[in-house]
């Protein structure tokens, strides 16, 4: 999927709900072929989970994996793109 038009960007996602996690993981691994690397950090005080996504694909595969998750019950996702 990584060409000239591929795009590098970085997902950031918030998980509040610990049900949703079996979901998002499912979309990632869809998703592995364009993904360079992936942190998560478990935020036990707020009872959350903070997770950064870098990912290198065309502009629509990016908003199509960013969109997916954010769509699950209690996770929000915002994408950053590099120039």
């Amino acid at each position: 999927m990584r060409d000239e038009q591929s795009r590098v960007a970085l997902i950031g996602i918030i998980v509040q709900n610990p049900d949703s996690v079996e979901k998002m993981n499912a979309i990632l691994h869809n998703y592995r072929d364009v993904i360079i690397g992936r942190m998560g950090l478990p935020y036990r005080e707020k009872n959350i989970s903070v997770i950064s996504v870098a990912v290198d694909a065309p502009a629509p595969v990016i908003s199509a994996l960013s969109g997916k998750i954010g769509m699950l019950d209690g996770v929000a996702a915002k994408t950053v793109y590099s120039n």
